[in-house]
């Protein structure tokens, strides 16, 4: 567990080991970066140009780079030292990375790209993938923290006056999503993008299912190094003991499995692990099946096989939920009983259409079909 894996000072030199302290911001280290990123660009768009290149016809982009470089040199010490004499915890000392996030930037970045590369193998633009990343990630990360909010809400706003439950809802320095809620809130965006787009759900489900579950595997790593998702005690030889005031010793003393004196936690599952490896393996399965799909959707349909009964199973080692509903079934094996009833009814539906893949971009619909269509509607 290592919520923050390091900090960017600001206003102090970088400790860069056996180079002992070397200037970071100011006129330091990330200016020469800075400046050697302008002249490549310059020499690149000079040679893109043919030796045609015009100071005027790239003003914008010299007045941006010389903005950020002002700040580089100049803003961003000011910066850091008002963050130290304002700022809590952490952004005393400079600019925290946090485990958590830097995952999910990994995974979200890495998942777009390679779904981006599978678009245009089917003829599909790279920018129709880009432009449907805004369109999962905002849903995703609101159903994400709405679904937390619902099974845990009476912990976040506990003790804290009403006026204040607005920051308390966005506060998320403690993890606080949860992935059915995104996998839910991500369907009402993608299904509103491929309306709008007039593209077919199922075919561009099959492009975008296999980059999913690379962004769950690098998403569950962060939870990892959060401490959140842990798993039950255990006494295999791969268990995590988790330090004090971590999320997992919180939760355990809350649940009287350890004492608020213990200096850890007992070795517990490393559960966010075992989902990490469960997403990379889906992503696998179901990047190899996308070359071998007969029609539209069968992706989609591998993939709601096998992840609802592995999230099922890990759902048996964590400890970090309860049962509902007056059983000992937690929220996610619920869903994951529901998906996986629902995706039977799917793969009869697949197995009754014709063995040929639709093209995702659907056709423009013609005035006169459209008049047709309106006039069957009113008889």
């Amino acid at each position: 567990m290592r919520q923050i894996l390091f900090q960017i000072p600001l206003d102090r030199p970088w400790n860069l080991g056996p180079f002992g302290q070397v200037p970071g911001f100011g006129f330091g280290l990330v200016l020469l970066l800075w400046i050697a990123v302008g002249i490549w660009s310059m020499v690149w768009h000079y040679r893109a140009a043919g030796g045609k290149w015009k100071l005027a016809d790239h003003g914008s982009s010299i007045a941006t780079w010389l903005v950020v470089a002002a700040f580089i040199a100049f803003g961003a010490p000011k910066l850091g030292e008002y963050m130290r004499a304002n700022w809590p915890g952490p952004f005393q000392t400079g600019v925290p990375i946090f485990g958590y996030g830097l995952m999910l930037f990994i995974g979200f970045s890495v998942a777009v790209a390679l779904a981006a590369r599978r678009a245009e193998r089917e003829g599909l633009s790279s920018d129709v993938i880009w432009d449907l990343a805004t369109w999962l990630f905002i849903p995703g990360i609101l159903g994400a923290r709405l679904f937390y909010l619902i099974q845990y809400g009476d912990k976040v706003f506990e003790g804290v006056p009403p006026a204040q439950w607005p920051i308390a809802a966005l506060n998320f320095s403690q993890g606080g999503i949860v992935l059915y809620g995104a996998l839910l809130g991500g369907a009402a965006g993608y299904f509103t993008f491929c309306y709008v787009r007039r593209l077919r759900p199922l075919g561009l489900a099959d492009i975008i299912v296999p980059s999913v579950f690379v962004g769950i595997g690098f998403g569950r790593i962060g939870c990892f190094l959060n401490g959140c998702c842990y798993g039950r005690i255990t006494t295999l030889p791969w268990g995590v003991r988790f330090p004090k005031d971590g999320v997992p010793f919180v939760g355990l003393v809350e649940k009287h499995l350890i004492q608020a004196t213990d200096a850890c936690t007992p070795p517990l599952h490393p559960t966010q692990i075992y989902s990490s490896i469960d997403g990379f393996m889906i992503a696998f399965i179901t990047a190899w099946y996308f070359w071998h799909r007969r029609r539209n959707g069968e992706v989609l349909a591998v993939a709601l096989v096998i992840y609802p009964v592995t999230r099922f199973c890990i759902e048996l080692l964590r400890a970090d939920e309860v049962g509902k509903f007056g059983t000992t079934l937690t929220i996610s094996q619920w869903i994951s009983i529901a998906l996986f009833l629902i995706n039977i009814a799917f793969m009869i539906y697949l197995s009754r259409r014709p063995a040929v893949r639709e093209p995702i971009v659907m056709p423009p619909v013609d005035s006169a079909t459209l008049t047709t269509r309106m006039a069957s509607a009113t008889r």
